[in-house]
């Protein structure tokens, strides 16, 4: 029997997880999305094409292999229909190659009002949700009343429908929110209805059965390890588990079948929406690298918040995630800069230093302590190969290896799945 390998992004997300995914895809027959929902968005680019996924895992533009929608994912039907209409010029045989679980939970169209509703109400205290319902989608899944995938197979899903609306319109009355409720209830159900055309199945026995037959499994992750509901920066987190121990709950696979855990994150830090960032840089640096990176919200179109590497967040979200190999990204970002700062340690405010993530980061202060490196101040893109790179970058590149204590396996420096190279020729060979 196989193991199922586990890609996730070690920062706050918009790591670049979308690009790996695509370009490791031809060696998996199988990819699975195991978390999250239309918050997430990862961007994919190929042969001059850009194309940004919200819900169906990023292995769809290959032929051979079979994307799934695992049972710990949070669905919009309407967001769903719209990704398969945009995806209708590639010619993709989705009804073919594309599964859903029956297990995962639906968002409805009031939890969508409700999300809005409640991040109005925090005021200057609000977290920075996408105001896509994925908080609320999961509050009814834990609170036991959420409606699934498979539901919508049942003769009774009109009145279930009904019983959970009710239930949001009783709680929205205390919010002074407009909406067109009639409208929104049948795009819903026009996108229902759309949704019930796609293989429903219960797809732990799908992926378990692929596992057992000797095939290859990559869980596709979503966001970022320091955005987990247990283990990031809360309150100002998602509402489910980010980390490898996800992969298990949101696909149905035992911990013994985990294999390869790829650690995603870009040569510097980025953050969407509220809460800690230690290493955010509010001066022209952190512009700089903003518009260098097209540092925007592929979900949200919202600025992303940028900032230097921060190595104790990256330890931390290395030792949850059980992670054996460091993929990073965005390296030609940092071209622009002569010298670079990296955070190896926080300094709290009795002046002790520790590279250990504090439990008050989100309330307390802490200050980095940074080391300067040498930037290679020059272009990446003429590059060819992973031996090539610049003499700085790959003293940057073995100064994060020396502190993480972990191999950066592959490089990457620009957008296109050509501007990917891989620093070891087993690993190389490993991944095609």
């Amino acid at each position: 029997m196989s193991k199922a390998d586990v890609l996730l992004g070690l920062q706050w997300g918009d790591e670049g997880k979308g690009k790996i995914v695509d370009v490791l895809a031809p060696r998996y027959d199988v990819v699975a999305r195991f978390q999250g929902g239309p918050n997430a968005g990862h961007t994919l680019e190929f042969d001059g094409i850009k194309h940004v996924l919200h819900q169906i895992p990023s292995g769809i533009f290959r032929p051979s292999t079979k994307n799934v929608i695992g049972n710990g994912v949070v669905l919009d039907p309407v967001v769903f229909r719209k990704e398969i209409e945009a995806l209708a010029r590639y010619n993709l045989n989705l009804q073919e190659n594309l599964f859903i679980s029956k297990k995962a939970t639906l968002i409805v169209p009031t939890h969508r009002l409700l999300d809005q509703a409640y991040e109005s109400a925090k005021g200057e205290a609000k977290i920075g949700s996408t105001l896509r319902g994925i908080g609320p989608a999961y509050q009814d899944k834990i609170g036991r009343q959420g409606l699934r995938v498979g539901d919508i197979l049942l003769p009774d899903f009109s009145d279930r429908f009904r019983r959970i609306t009710e239930h949001h319109f009783a709680i929205l009355e205390r919010y002074p929110i407009a909406y067109d409720w009639v409208k929104l209830k049948e795009e819903f159900l026009s996108a229902v209805e759309f949704l019930s055309q796609f293989n429903l199945a219960e797809t732990e026995y799908l992926i378990n059965a692929e596992l057992q037959r000797g095939k290859t499994v990559l869980a596709e992750g979503a966001q970022g390890a320091l955005l987990d509901i247990d283990f990031g920066s809360y309150p100002y987190v998602t509402s489910s588990n980010t980390i490898t121990a996800g992969a298990c709950t949101g696909l149905g696979l035992a911990p013994r079948h985990i294999g390869e855990v790829y650690g995603i994150f870009k040569a510097y830090c980025t953050r969407v929406g509220g809460g800690p960032f230690p290493t955010e840089l509010f001066n022209e640096e952190g512009e700089q690298i903003r518009r260098q990176g097209n540092e925007y919200g592929s979900t949200t179109g919202r600025p992303r918040r940028c900032g230097w590497l921060d190595l104790p967040a990256l330890k931390y979200s290395i030792m949850i995630n059980g992670v054996t190999q460091l993929y990073m990204m965005k390296a030609d970002v940092l071209s622009v800069f002569p010298m670079l700062k990296v955070c190896t340690h926080y300094r709290l405010d009795d002046g002790t230093e520790t590279d250990v993530m504090p439990y008050n980061l989100a309330y307390g202060k802490v200050t980095p302590v940074y080391r300067e490196l040498k930037g290679w101040n020059v272009s990446l893109s003429s590059l060819s190969n992973g031996k090539s790179l610049p003499a700085e970058l790959e003293n940057y590149i073995r100064f994060i290896e020396e502190h993480l204590g972990l191999p950066v396996v592959l490089v990457s420096t620009g957008p296109d799945r050509t501007q990917t190279f891989y620093r070891h020729e087993q690993a190389a060979s490993l991944h095609g």
